[in-house]
């Protein structure tokens, strides 16, 4: 069902809710708390919520659409999924509002779930309304997972989704829970069974997000692989995720990838691009051997080979000698890099 046939047809069981378009975007996201970029994100994505437009291309907004706005936040705050509520909204009295949320009257908020660990329950929603933003999103998902309690780090993710895009929740939240526990890896605070457990959680919901980004544009895509030997790939698989949800096309190989195999990829996908990463000094020395492998890439520049990884962030000397394209010191001027020498550096709006 198309969004303008779904407006038509959600019925006259409305119990006098408005239809006409009273708010624009900016009033909408006020009146429900779910941010501005968030409702752009969901329109783009599932095309909820329905807007009319101004002569001016401006969105405006119905009381009835507002209402069901707060009926999905108040499931995603739950813990469903967004694609899931809004699903289920459309399947309830033929995208009607459903019965279980009244006429006029905001979500009756859900008892918080007992849990062993002293993270709030309902984390997210509360730092955001008091200003914790982001920062306090990294900090009860960092707590849950050190406390091994998936639940509950299923729920901080579940909550920030219904205020906050995938991309700043990965940037802001998820990346910096990796750095803290691998940091208290190194020194000897967290287990490897702790960080491989937050480890695997981040590569779950990576996948999951991955797995549902925009339709890509028909162009050449991005191969993404590790060095030979190279296993720790959450960085590369970020870097695939944010440029697959601006609908650049990747191919990911993922971990440590011999070069022969890189190469003979590369000849029959004819990619605009390849992604290499290393994080040790004995991976990125494997790596200087790819112009070997791809002689035609190294003497033509097609496709165009980029490097990156934490042992390049840390020895300037490692950037000098390795052949290719540096990314930059952290994921957003990778994402930026490719980009630009795709020919195109606009976000899909």
């Amino acid at each position: 069902m198309n969004r303008q046939a779904e407006t038509a047809s959600v019925g006259d069981e409305r119990g006098g809710l408005v239809d006409a378009p009273l708010y624009n975007i900016g009033v909408v996201a006020r009146m429900t708390g779910i941010p501005v970029a968030t409702l752009r994100v969901w329109e783009r994505r599932y095309g909820f919520p329905a807007a009319a437009r101004t002569e001016g291309g401006q969105r405006i907004y119905s009381q009835h659409e507002v209402h069901r706005l707060r009926w999905v936040k108040a499931r995603v705050d739950e813990g469903m999924q967004v694609g899931k509520a809004v699903h289920a909204l459309r399947m309830t009295a033929a995208g009607g509002v459903p019965r279980d949320l009244g006429v006029g009257v905001a979500p009756e908020p859900v008892a918080p779930r007992p849990a062993p660990s002293p993270i709030p329950a309902r984390s997210t929603a509360a730092t955001a309304a008091g200003g914790g933003g982001l920062a306090a999103v990294h900090q009860h998902l960092t707590q849950a997972l050190l406390a091994h309690d998936l639940e509950r780090a299923n729920a901080v993710v579940g909550d920030a989704l219904a205020v906050y895009p995938v991309e700043d929740l990965v940037l802001g939240a998820l990346r910096p829970t990796l750095v803290d526990i691998g940091d208290g890896w190194s020194e000897g605070r967290v287990s490897v069974a702790t960080e491989h457990l937050a480890s695997h959680f981040v590569r779950q919901r990576l996948m999951q997000w991955l797995a549902t980004s925009p339709p890509p544009r028909a162009v050449a895509p991005v191969v993404l692989a590790c060095a030979p030997g190279e296993w720790h790939d959450i960085g590369l698989l970020m870097l695939g995720l944010m440029l697959s949800r601006r609908r650049w096309p990747i191919a990911y190989l993922g971990q440590s990838v011999p070069l022969a195999d890189l190469a003979d990829f590369v000849a029959t996908t004819r990619p605009a691009a390849v992604v290499l990463v290393a994080m040790r000094d004995d991976t990125a020395d494997a790596l200087t051997g790819w112009p070997a492998a791809m002689p035609e890439a190294a003497d033509t520049g097609r496709p165009v080979v980029c490097f990156g990884g934490r042992v390049f962030t840390l020895d300037a000397a490692w950037r000098v000698r390795m052949p290719g394209v540096y990314l930059g010191d952290v994921l957003e001027d990778g994402v930026a890099v490719v980009e630009r020498l795709l020919g195109g550096d606009e976000a899909v709006r």
